[in-house]
Protein backbone atom coordinates (compact mmCIF):
# COMPACT_ATOMS: atom_id res chain seq x y z
CA UNK A 1 0.00 0.00 0.00
CA UNK A 2 2.99 2.46 0.53
CA UNK A 3 4.07 1.61 -2.58
CA UNK A 4 0.62 2.25 -4.16
CA UNK A 5 0.38 5.76 -2.43
CA UNK A 6 3.54 7.12 -3.52
CA UNK A 7 2.73 6.94 -7.45
CA UNK A 8 2.23 9.98 -9.15
CA UNK A 9 -0.50 10.23 -10.61
CA UNK A 10 0.40 9.93 -14.40
CA UNK A 11 2.53 6.55 -13.37
CA UNK A 12 -1.02 5.18 -11.72
CA UNK A 13 -2.74 6.05 -14.45
CA UNK A 14 -0.56 4.04 -16.64
CA UNK A 15 -0.43 1.06 -14.61
CA UNK A 16 -4.60 1.40 -14.27
CA UNK A 17 -4.90 1.90 -17.92
CA UNK A 18 -2.18 -1.38 -18.33
CA UNK A 19 -4.05 -3.36 -15.43
CA UNK A 20 -1.28 -3.40 -13.28
CA UNK A 21 -3.37 -1.87 -10.46
CA UNK A 22 -6.77 -1.26 -9.80
CA UNK A 23 -8.38 1.81 -9.49
CA UNK A 24 -10.08 0.36 -6.24
CA UNK A 25 -7.05 -0.88 -5.03
CA UNK A 26 -5.54 2.63 -5.63
CA UNK A 27 -8.20 4.13 -4.10
CA UNK A 28 -8.60 1.78 -1.14
CA UNK A 29 -4.27 2.64 -0.53
CA UNK A 30 -5.31 6.35 -0.47
CA UNK A 31 -8.15 5.71 1.79
CA UNK A 32 -5.91 3.96 4.18
CA UNK A 33 -3.64 6.44 4.30
CA UNK A 34 -6.27 9.15 4.77
CA UNK A 35 -7.72 7.31 7.41
CA UNK A 36 -4.18 6.77 9.54
CA UNK A 37 -2.93 11.10 9.08
CA UNK A 38 -6.34 12.96 8.29
CA UNK A 39 -7.21 13.49 12.10
CA UNK A 40 -3.92 15.14 12.57
CA UNK A 41 -4.48 17.10 9.43
CA UNK A 42 -7.63 17.73 9.19
CA UNK A 43 -7.52 18.47 5.12
CA UNK A 44 -11.03 17.37 4.59
CA UNK A 45 -14.24 18.68 4.90
CA UNK A 46 -16.17 15.90 3.18
CA UNK A 47 -15.15 12.71 2.29
CA UNK A 48 -17.05 9.46 1.81
CA UNK A 49 -15.78 6.32 1.12
CA UNK A 50 -17.91 4.12 -0.04
CA UNK A 51 -19.01 6.52 -2.74
CA UNK A 52 -15.19 6.74 -3.13
CA UNK A 53 -14.95 2.99 -3.63
CA UNK A 54 -17.76 2.47 -5.58
CA UNK A 55 -16.46 5.29 -8.06
CA UNK A 56 -13.42 3.18 -8.52
CA UNK A 57 -15.71 -0.18 -9.06
CA UNK A 58 -17.10 1.33 -11.64
CA UNK A 59 -13.73 2.97 -13.44
CA UNK A 60 -12.42 -1.30 -13.13
CA UNK A 61 -15.55 -2.42 -14.65
CA UNK A 62 -15.36 0.36 -17.85
CA UNK A 63 -11.83 -0.58 -18.10
CA UNK A 64 -12.84 -4.12 -18.48
CA UNK A 65 -15.46 -3.74 -20.70
CA UNK A 66 -13.44 -2.13 -23.21
CA UNK A 67 -14.57 1.41 -22.46
CA UNK A 68 -12.15 4.22 -24.17
CA UNK A 69 -9.93 5.64 -20.82
CA UNK A 70 -9.48 8.79 -20.28
CA UNK A 71 -5.84 10.48 -19.08
CA UNK A 72 -7.08 10.45 -15.63
CA UNK A 73 -8.85 6.98 -15.68
CA UNK A 74 -8.95 6.25 -11.81
CA UNK A 75 -7.11 8.70 -10.18
CA UNK A 76 -8.66 10.42 -6.96
CA UNK A 77 -8.69 14.39 -6.88
CA UNK A 78 -9.95 15.99 -3.82
CA UNK A 79 -11.81 19.48 -4.64
CA UNK A 80 -11.43 22.79 -2.98
CA UNK A 81 -14.90 23.09 -0.75
CA UNK A 82 -15.79 26.22 -2.81
CA UNK A 83 -15.57 24.37 -6.34
CA UNK A 84 -19.21 22.86 -6.72
CA UNK A 85 -19.82 19.18 -6.69
CA UNK A 86 -23.38 17.48 -7.25
CA UNK A 87 -22.36 14.58 -5.39
CA UNK A 88 -20.91 16.28 -2.32
CA UNK A 89 -21.85 19.34 -0.35
CA UNK A 90 -20.33 22.77 -1.20
CA UNK A 91 -19.97 24.50 1.93
CA UNK A 92 -17.32 27.27 1.22
CA UNK A 93 -15.67 27.16 4.44
CA UNK A 94 -19.02 28.75 6.00
CA UNK A 95 -21.04 28.11 8.81
CA UNK A 96 -23.79 29.91 6.25
CA UNK A 97 -23.75 27.84 4.09
CA UNK A 98 -23.92 24.43 6.00
CA UNK A 99 -25.64 21.91 4.45
CA UNK A 100 -25.49 23.30 0.67
CA UNK A 101 -25.81 21.03 -2.10
CA UNK A 102 -25.16 21.83 -5.59
CA UNK A 103 -27.42 20.69 -8.61
CA UNK A 104 -24.41 20.59 -10.85
CA UNK A 105 -20.91 19.87 -11.00
CA UNK A 106 -18.59 23.02 -12.06
CA UNK A 107 -17.18 22.81 -14.96
CA UNK A 108 -13.18 21.90 -14.10
CA UNK A 109 -14.76 18.99 -11.91
CA UNK A 110 -17.06 18.19 -14.78
CA UNK A 111 -13.67 17.67 -17.42
CA UNK A 112 -11.91 15.42 -14.70
CA UNK A 113 -14.60 13.45 -14.58
CA UNK A 114 -14.88 12.89 -18.32
CA UNK A 115 -11.25 12.20 -18.03
CA UNK A 116 -11.73 9.43 -16.06
CA UNK A 117 -10.90 10.63 -12.70
CA UNK A 118 -12.85 9.64 -8.99
CA UNK A 119 -13.86 12.47 -6.62
CA UNK A 120 -12.90 11.52 -3.50
CA UNK A 121 -13.75 14.21 -1.46
CA UNK A 122 -14.04 18.35 -0.73
CA UNK A 123 -11.03 20.00 0.53
CA UNK A 124 -11.23 22.60 3.80
CA UNK A 125 -10.99 26.08 2.56
CA UNK A 126 -10.87 29.54 4.70
CA UNK A 127 -13.94 30.82 5.00
CA UNK A 128 -15.03 32.22 2.08
CA UNK A 129 -11.40 31.94 0.33
CA UNK A 130 -10.18 34.41 2.62
CA UNK A 131 -8.36 34.89 5.66
CA UNK A 132 -10.11 33.18 8.23
CA UNK A 133 -8.59 29.71 8.99
CA UNK A 134 -9.98 26.20 8.76
CA UNK A 135 -8.71 23.57 10.63
CA UNK A 136 -6.34 22.28 8.84
CA UNK A 137 -2.41 21.53 9.64
CA UNK A 138 0.55 21.30 7.79
CA UNK A 139 1.94 18.18 7.12
CA UNK A 140 5.61 19.04 8.25
CA UNK A 141 5.02 20.06 11.38
CA UNK A 142 1.25 20.30 12.87
CA UNK A 143 2.43 24.14 14.66
CA UNK A 144 2.35 25.53 11.32
CA UNK A 145 -0.17 26.86 9.17
CA UNK A 146 -0.55 25.06 5.50
CA UNK A 147 -1.26 28.30 4.19
CA UNK A 148 -4.53 29.12 2.88
CA UNK A 149 -7.40 29.58 1.42
CA UNK A 150 -6.54 26.38 -0.77
CA UNK A 151 -5.12 24.86 2.73
CA UNK A 152 -6.84 21.47 2.88
CA UNK A 153 -6.27 20.77 -1.16
CA UNK A 154 -2.26 21.33 -0.46
CA UNK A 155 -2.32 19.59 2.82
CA UNK A 156 -3.48 16.58 1.35
CA UNK A 157 -1.41 15.85 -1.37
CA UNK A 158 1.91 16.90 0.69
CA UNK A 159 0.80 14.02 3.32
CA UNK A 160 -0.06 11.36 0.32
CA UNK A 161 -4.07 10.97 0.79
CA UNK A 162 -4.14 11.86 -2.74
CA UNK A 163 -2.23 12.44 -6.15
CA UNK A 164 -4.14 15.52 -7.20
CA UNK A 165 -5.85 18.14 -5.95
CA UNK A 166 -7.41 21.42 -7.27
CA UNK A 167 -7.42 24.88 -5.41
CA UNK A 168 -8.19 28.90 -6.15
CA UNK A 169 -6.19 31.86 -5.83
CA UNK A 170 -6.93 35.38 -6.24
CA UNK A 171 -4.69 36.65 -4.11
CA UNK A 172 -2.32 33.84 -3.12
CA UNK A 173 -4.21 31.07 -2.51
CA UNK A 174 -2.50 28.40 -4.65
CA UNK A 175 0.77 29.30 -4.61
CA UNK A 176 1.54 30.16 -0.75
CA UNK A 177 0.24 26.72 0.27
CA UNK A 178 1.96 24.77 -1.80
CA UNK A 179 5.34 26.74 -0.68
CA UNK A 180 4.17 26.01 3.12
CA UNK A 181 3.27 22.44 2.40
CA UNK A 182 6.08 21.25 -0.16
CA UNK A 183 4.71 20.20 -3.05
CA UNK A 184 3.86 21.46 -6.70
CA UNK A 185 1.29 24.00 -7.62
CA UNK A 186 0.86 26.15 -10.77
CA UNK A 187 -2.07 29.38 -11.01
CA UNK A 188 -2.59 29.26 -14.21
CA UNK A 189 -2.68 32.32 -16.63
CA UNK A 190 -6.08 34.26 -16.13
CA UNK A 191 -8.72 32.64 -17.56
CA UNK A 192 -6.86 29.38 -19.07
CA UNK A 193 -9.05 27.85 -16.54
CA UNK A 194 -12.81 28.30 -16.81
CA UNK A 195 -14.37 28.97 -13.01
CA UNK A 196 -18.17 28.34 -14.03
CA UNK A 197 -19.71 26.87 -10.46
CA UNK A 198 -16.95 28.39 -9.16
CA UNK A 199 -17.51 30.67 -5.54
CA UNK A 200 -17.04 34.31 -7.25
CA UNK A 201 -14.76 36.46 -5.46
CA UNK A 202 -13.54 38.61 -7.95
CA UNK A 203 -13.95 37.73 -11.56
CA UNK A 204 -10.83 39.92 -12.60
CA UNK A 205 -8.15 37.93 -10.06
CA UNK A 206 -9.43 34.64 -9.20
CA UNK A 207 -8.06 31.75 -10.90
CA UNK A 208 -8.15 27.76 -10.87
CA UNK A 209 -5.35 25.33 -10.64
CA UNK A 210 -3.85 22.05 -9.71
CA UNK A 211 -1.34 20.45 -6.69
CA UNK A 212 0.47 17.84 -7.32
CA UNK A 213 3.75 15.77 -6.38
CA UNK A 214 5.34 16.29 -9.95
CA UNK A 215 5.55 18.53 -12.53
CA UNK A 216 4.28 16.06 -15.27
CA UNK A 217 1.10 15.39 -13.13
CA UNK A 218 0.34 19.59 -12.75
CA UNK A 219 0.44 19.09 -16.65
CA UNK A 220 -1.52 16.42 -17.30
CA UNK A 221 -4.00 17.88 -15.08
CA UNK A 222 -4.14 21.28 -17.07
CA UNK A 223 -4.32 19.00 -20.60
CA UNK A 224 -8.07 18.02 -19.11
CA UNK A 225 -9.13 21.09 -17.11
CA UNK A 226 -7.87 23.64 -19.44
CA UNK A 227 -9.74 25.20 -22.81
CA UNK A 228 -13.27 27.46 -23.44
CA UNK A 229 -15.90 28.08 -21.71
CA UNK A 230 -18.69 30.04 -22.66
CA UNK A 231 -20.44 30.27 -18.93
CA UNK A 232 -16.93 32.03 -17.71
CA UNK A 233 -16.54 35.18 -19.45
CA UNK A 234 -13.04 35.56 -18.72
CA UNK A 235 -12.39 32.30 -20.86
CA UNK A 236 -10.70 32.71 -24.03
CA UNK A 237 -11.42 30.98 -27.39
CA UNK A 238 -7.81 30.11 -27.83
CA UNK A 239 -6.34 27.23 -29.02
CA UNK A 240 -5.22 24.60 -26.00
CA UNK A 241 -1.73 23.49 -26.02
CA UNK A 242 -0.29 20.00 -25.08
CA UNK A 243 0.95 21.11 -21.56
CA UNK A 244 2.27 17.26 -20.70
CA UNK A 245 4.25 17.03 -24.21
CA UNK A 246 5.51 20.42 -23.94
CA UNK A 247 6.34 20.07 -19.66
CA UNK A 248 8.05 17.00 -20.46
CA UNK A 249 10.30 17.70 -23.64
CA UNK A 250 14.16 18.03 -23.26
CA UNK A 251 14.84 21.67 -23.07
CA UNK A 252 17.39 22.42 -25.48
CA UNK A 253 19.05 24.98 -23.97
CA UNK A 254 19.19 26.70 -20.48
CA UNK A 255 15.95 29.34 -20.00
CA UNK A 256 16.82 32.77 -19.39
CA UNK A 257 16.27 32.93 -16.02
CA UNK A 258 15.52 37.00 -14.24
CA UNK A 259 15.93 36.79 -10.43
CA UNK A 260 13.49 39.57 -9.63
CA UNK A 261 13.65 41.24 -6.23
CA UNK A 262 10.07 43.05 -6.48
CA UNK A 263 9.43 46.10 -4.50
CA UNK A 264 8.37 43.93 -1.41
CA UNK A 265 11.86 42.28 -0.99
CA UNK A 266 12.16 43.65 2.20
CA UNK A 267 9.45 41.63 3.64
CA UNK A 268 10.97 38.39 2.63
CA UNK A 269 13.00 36.51 5.66
CA UNK A 270 17.18 36.98 6.58
CA UNK A 271 17.01 33.23 5.07
CA UNK A 272 14.99 33.39 2.29
CA UNK A 273 16.98 36.24 0.41
CA UNK A 274 19.65 34.73 1.33
CA UNK A 275 18.30 31.79 -0.23
CA UNK A 276 17.43 32.83 -3.17
CA UNK A 277 20.44 34.94 -3.78
CA UNK A 278 22.50 32.05 -3.71
CA UNK A 279 20.07 30.20 -5.86
CA UNK A 280 20.39 32.87 -8.76
CA UNK A 281 24.11 33.14 -8.00
CA UNK A 282 24.43 29.02 -8.91
CA UNK A 283 22.47 29.97 -12.24
CA UNK A 284 25.40 32.07 -13.38
CA UNK A 285 25.43 33.21 -16.98
CA UNK A 286 22.11 31.90 -17.42
CA UNK A 287 20.05 34.15 -14.50
CA UNK A 288 20.35 37.90 -14.62
CA UNK A 289 19.34 39.99 -11.58
CA UNK A 290 16.39 42.20 -12.84
CA UNK A 291 14.61 45.16 -10.64
CA UNK A 292 11.05 46.16 -11.46
CA UNK A 293 10.08 49.78 -12.03
CA UNK A 294 9.04 52.40 -9.30
CA UNK A 295 5.56 51.69 -11.23
CA UNK A 296 5.38 48.14 -9.68
CA UNK A 297 4.93 49.31 -6.24
CA UNK A 298 1.22 50.38 -7.01
CA UNK A 299 0.08 47.12 -7.23
CA UNK A 300 -0.34 45.91 -4.06
CA UNK A 301 -2.75 48.27 -3.46
CA UNK A 302 -4.44 48.36 -6.72
CA UNK A 303 -5.17 44.85 -5.60
CA UNK A 304 -6.99 45.42 -2.42
CA UNK A 305 -8.84 47.72 -4.32
CA UNK A 306 -10.04 45.67 -6.96
CA UNK A 307 -10.48 42.84 -4.56
CA UNK A 308 -12.35 44.29 -1.58
CA UNK A 309 -15.11 45.96 -4.41
CA UNK A 310 -15.09 42.88 -6.15
CA UNK A 311 -15.76 40.63 -2.77
CA UNK A 312 -17.82 43.08 -1.53
CA UNK A 313 -20.07 43.21 -4.85
CA UNK A 314 -19.96 39.18 -4.57
CA UNK A 315 -20.25 38.53 -1.11
CA UNK A 316 -21.57 41.20 0.72
CA UNK A 317 -24.90 40.31 1.96
CA UNK A 318 -23.18 36.86 3.83
CA UNK A 319 -21.96 39.83 5.83
CA UNK A 320 -25.16 41.79 5.71
CA UNK A 321 -27.37 39.01 7.51
CA UNK A 322 -24.29 36.45 8.68
CA UNK A 323 -24.13 38.19 11.81
CA UNK A 324 -21.90 36.16 14.10
CA UNK A 325 -21.64 33.22 12.07
CA UNK A 326 -19.22 35.50 9.78
CA UNK A 327 -15.78 36.26 10.91
CA UNK A 328 -14.47 39.81 12.12
CA UNK A 329 -12.23 39.68 9.22
CA UNK A 330 -14.50 39.27 6.68
CA UNK A 331 -17.20 41.48 7.48
CA UNK A 332 -13.85 44.52 7.52
CA UNK A 333 -13.12 43.24 4.36
CA UNK A 334 -16.77 44.15 2.99
CA UNK A 335 -16.45 47.31 4.32
CA UNK A 336 -13.23 48.50 2.99
CA UNK A 337 -14.63 47.38 -0.66
CA UNK A 338 -17.67 49.29 -0.30
CA UNK A 339 -15.84 52.05 0.67
CA UNK A 340 -13.81 52.36 -2.49
CA UNK A 341 -15.09 54.52 -5.28
CA UNK A 342 -15.12 53.79 -8.85
CA UNK A 343 -12.80 56.23 -9.97
CA UNK A 344 -10.77 53.79 -7.41
CA UNK A 345 -11.76 51.03 -8.79
CA UNK A 346 -11.47 51.49 -12.68
CA UNK A 347 -7.57 53.26 -12.14
CA UNK A 348 -6.92 49.69 -9.85
CA UNK A 349 -8.06 48.26 -13.54
CA UNK A 350 -6.03 50.48 -15.70
CA UNK A 351 -2.69 50.05 -13.29
CA UNK A 352 -3.31 46.02 -13.79
CA UNK A 353 -3.35 46.12 -17.43
CA UNK A 354 -0.40 48.30 -18.18
CA UNK A 355 1.93 46.12 -15.70
CA UNK A 356 0.83 43.30 -17.16
CA UNK A 357 1.22 44.72 -20.90
CA UNK A 358 5.17 45.59 -19.25
CA UNK A 359 5.70 42.55 -18.43
CA UNK A 360 4.88 40.90 -21.36
CA UNK A 361 6.88 42.81 -23.52
CA UNK A 362 10.08 42.47 -20.82
CA UNK A 363 9.00 38.39 -21.14
CA UNK A 364 9.51 39.04 -25.36
CA UNK A 365 12.77 41.19 -25.16
CA UNK A 366 14.53 39.93 -22.18
CA UNK A 367 14.32 36.85 -20.02
CA UNK A 368 11.94 33.66 -20.24
CA UNK A 369 11.14 33.53 -17.02
CA UNK A 370 11.37 35.31 -13.31
CA UNK A 371 12.18 33.32 -10.14
CA UNK A 372 11.00 35.13 -7.59
CA UNK A 373 9.83 33.31 -3.47
CA UNK A 374 6.94 31.76 -3.49
CA UNK A 375 6.18 33.22 0.25
CA UNK A 376 8.23 35.50 2.96
CA UNK A 377 9.58 32.45 4.36
CA UNK A 378 8.75 28.88 5.75
CA UNK A 379 4.89 28.34 7.05
CA UNK A 380 4.28 30.26 10.42
CA UNK A 381 3.81 28.66 13.40
CA UNK A 382 0.25 29.50 14.88
CA UNK A 383 -2.65 28.51 12.95
CA UNK A 384 -4.43 31.66 13.36
CA UNK A 385 -2.93 32.90 10.81
CA UNK A 386 -2.22 31.52 6.98
CA UNK A 387 0.48 33.17 6.00
CA UNK A 388 1.65 36.85 3.93
CA UNK A 389 0.48 36.51 0.53
CA UNK A 390 2.60 39.39 -0.41
CA UNK A 391 4.87 37.19 -2.85
CA UNK A 392 2.10 36.27 -4.94
CA UNK A 393 -0.30 39.60 -5.57
CA UNK A 394 1.77 41.23 -7.90
CA UNK A 395 1.34 37.78 -10.28
CA UNK A 396 -2.20 37.25 -9.35
CA UNK A 397 -3.17 40.85 -10.42
CA UNK A 398 -1.35 40.11 -13.60
CA UNK A 399 -2.93 37.37 -14.48
CA UNK A 400 -0.03 35.53 -15.22
CA UNK A 401 1.11 31.97 -15.05
CA UNK A 402 3.20 30.91 -11.71
CA UNK A 403 4.47 27.88 -10.37
CA UNK A 404 6.01 26.72 -7.16
CA UNK A 405 8.63 24.54 -7.32
CA UNK A 406 9.62 22.75 -3.76
CA UNK A 407 13.37 23.03 -3.64
CA UNK A 408 14.22 25.02 -0.69
CA UNK A 409 14.00 24.05 3.09
CA UNK A 410 14.67 25.84 6.01
CA UNK A 411 14.75 24.60 9.44
CA UNK A 412 13.61 21.07 8.30
CA UNK A 413 9.95 23.37 6.53
CA UNK A 414 9.71 23.82 2.91
CA UNK A 415 10.28 26.77 1.07
CA UNK A 416 8.91 27.31 -2.42
CA UNK A 417 10.46 28.70 -5.34
CA UNK A 418 7.94 30.80 -7.42
CA UNK A 419 9.10 31.02 -11.11
CA UNK A 420 6.83 33.59 -13.35
CA UNK A 421 6.29 33.28 -17.35
CA UNK A 422 4.60 35.46 -20.03
CA UNK A 423 0.38 35.05 -20.27
CA UNK A 424 -1.13 32.26 -22.05
CA UNK A 425 2.59 30.72 -22.10
CA UNK A 426 1.98 28.01 -19.15
CA UNK A 427 3.25 25.19 -20.87
CA UNK A 428 6.61 26.74 -21.65
CA UNK A 429 6.74 27.69 -17.89
CA UNK A 430 6.46 24.15 -16.95
CA UNK A 431 9.16 22.96 -19.16
CA UNK A 432 11.35 25.94 -17.80
CA UNK A 433 10.41 24.68 -13.94
CA UNK A 434 11.31 21.19 -15.07
CA UNK A 435 14.70 21.94 -16.22
CA UNK A 436 15.53 24.01 -13.06
CA UNK A 437 13.55 20.48 -11.19
CA UNK A 438 16.88 18.68 -12.74
CA UNK A 439 19.32 20.97 -11.94
CA UNK A 440 18.97 21.75 -8.73
CA UNK A 441 16.26 19.07 -7.40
Amino acid sequence: MTTLIELTAAEAASQIAQGAISAEGYMRACLERIAAVEPDIGAFAHLDPEHALAQARAADEGRRSGKPLGPLHGIPVAIKDIIDTADYPTECGSALLVGRRPVADATVVSRLRDAGAIIVGKTVTTEFAYFSPGKTRNPHNGEHTPGGSSSGSAAAVAAGMVPLALGTQTNGSIIRPASFCGVFGIKPTHGLVPRTGVLPLSHNLDHVGPYARSLEDLALVLDVIAGFDAGDADSRPLAVRNFREIATAEARQAPRFAFVRTPVWDQAEGYTRDAFEALAKSLGDDCVTFDLTDSFAEAWDALRIIMAADMAHNLGAYADRGGDAVSDVFRKLMAQGRGFNATQYLDAQALARGLRAALDELFKTQFSVLITPAAPGIAPKGLESTGNPVFNSLWSLTGLPTVSLPLLKHDGMPLGVQLVGASNDDARLLRHAAWLVAAFG
